[in-house]
């Protein structure tokens, strides 16, 4: 069933459920006071009544009636007075004995007063009921009150019986259902147009979502859906436009990514193809003695400097997957940072002569650092390259200092620099801020500074770059003063 006609049907069975109940409520309470009204007049004219024929003995002598025949004149005057409302009157000196009215016209009493009922009333009880027949036993709604009758407001003498047809009631009851079921149509046909809107708006705001869903299917991230934070559609609203908003980053990621791969795979190839091929050429040449007694060791080393790069190039691709997937053991102690970059200068020194660099470092006393000691330097040896790749004729600082419960580093150069988007990407797999630069005996794969921030990583630290196009970069990588053994 369309979620549409499941708004529409729950709302109608909510509105009807509702509207029945207090259909119900309604008449049945008018109904229950109509008839407390009717017992409390009934009740009212049978005490005026009875005050009326409650007269004393020598009152009856003076006018020649009995009692009893006062009592029938007392209530043959009461009716006539109150025939216009449909009144009757019966007395009952016992259960069995009825001296009102009398059987003058053919229509004889039926009525009759049960024997729990005659002794309720003649302990001072009041009795009142409803009945589908009336004093006659004709088959009419009729509205009874019995009180006891007493002489001398003190000697119990009789019951008083005042009736009346309950038809004006009933009558009354019907006119006030006709109007309460003209109000129930009215409110039905209001409650499903206004059921029929609502549930439009939800179904709108669904379908909205609907549609945007399948645009995100066919690959369109740029969907957004309104939010006005109203209620949980809105919630869910926001939701999707943090999903899409994820999916399209993650789709741009896996794009750069991927272009990265293949430029990778591009440079990788020409590499590996580069000194294979020169090894080959130099192997030919030496099998069919093409090359010169005197050059034969210079071809020598230039096939081991060849093999060296490509052990380069297969062994730092091995490490950054080995680092990725936390297959690499690290065994974090305290040793001389100062001393260990002073080496590392050294090594790099002919390095630094090649480009014209001057490596200079400017921290003089014994500074401590906690890290694994062999990782440490993969760490400097990467970006220390990595500075003399990218200046020529320039300055290369080395700074140590002592912070807060870690030891900081700092690398800068006066080289080429970077780009804010330059700098963004440096971390990336496969990213060469200058790609011409890829034939250098360094540096060739582009992977250095991602297997850097692994490293750091790993040691719980952080690395933080800044640099400005032509005036050069700063690296500075912070170690925490911490001391763990795997």
């Amino acid at each position: 069933m369309r979620y549409l006609y499941q708004q529409l049907i729950a709302f109608f069975a909510v509105i009807l459920v509702i509207l029945m109940t207090i259909g119900v409520a309604f008449t049945q309470m008018t109904r229950q006071t109509l008839q407390e009204r009717n017992y409390e007049q009934l009740m009212g004219y049978a005490s005026s009544v009875a005050k009326i024929s409650q007269i004393s003995d020598s009152e009856f002598f003076q006018q020649n009636m009995t009692r009893d025949e006062y009592l029938q004149y007392s209530l043959h005057l009461a009716e006539n007075i109150l025939s216009n409302q449909d009144i009757s009157f019966a007395f009952f000196k016992s259960p069995k004995e009825q001296i009102y009215p009398l059987d003058t016209s053919g229509r004889a009493v039926d009525f009759s007063i049960s024997e729990s009922d005659w002794q309720s009333l003649q302990n001072g009880g009041r009795l009142q009921m409803t009945s589908n027949t009336n004093l006659f036993g004709e088959r009419e709604l009729t509205s009874y009150v019995l009180i006891p009758f007493s002489v001398n407001r003190t000697d119990f003498y009789g019951v008083m019986v005042v009736s009346q047809s309950a038809s004006n009631i009933l009558n009354l009851v019907s006119a006030f259902n006709q109007n309460l079921f003209k109000v129930f149509l009215i409110s039905i046909i209001v409650s499903l147009l206004i059921s029929y809107l609502f549930a439009t708006f939800q179904v709108r705001r669904i379908n909205r979502m609907k549609r945007a869903t399948k645009e995100i299917t066919n690959g369109n991230f740029d969907i957004s859906l309104p939010v006005h934070n109203r209620d949980e559609f809105d919630e869910l609203a926001e939701d999707f436009n943090q999903m899409s908003q994820s999916l399209k980053e993650s789709h741009e990621e896996i794009e750069r990514q991927e272009e990265r791969r293949r430029q990778f795979m591009a440079d990788a190839s020409h590499e590996m193809r580069t000194p294979l091929t020169t090894i080959n050429g130099l192997l030919e040449g030496l099998e069919y003695h093409a090359i010169p007694e005197n050059q034969r060791d210079n071809a020598i080393r230039l096939m081991k400097n060849e093999t060296n790069r490509l052990i380069r190039l297969v062994n730092e691709n091995l490490d950054y997957e080995k680092i990725r997937t936390n297959q690499i053991s690290m065994v974090i102690k305290k040793f001389d940072a100062t001393k260990t970059m002073t080496n590392l200068l050294t090594q790099l020194e002919s390095k630094a002569e090649v480009a014209n660099d001057r490596l200079i470092l400017e921290t003089e006393e014994s500074i401590d650092v906690y890290a694994d000691y062999d990782r440490f330097v993969q760490i400097m040896v990467n970006i220390l390259q990595n500075a003399i790749q990218f200046t020529q004729d320039g300055e290369i600082r080395v700074r140590i200092e002592k912070g807060y419960l870690e030891t900081i580093i700092e690398i800068s150069d006066t080289g080429i620099g970077m780009s804010e988007e330059q700098v963004k990407n440096i971390w990336d797999r496969y990213y060469k801020v200058d790609p011409s630069r890829k034939n250098r005996q360094f540096g060739e794969s582009g992977l250095g500074l991602s297997i850097v921030e692994q490293l750091v990583r790993l040691h719980k630290g952080k690395i933080e770059v800044d640099s400005e196009l032509g005036q050069g970069t700063t690296f500075k990588v912070t170690f925490p003063d911490i001391e763990i053994e795997e």
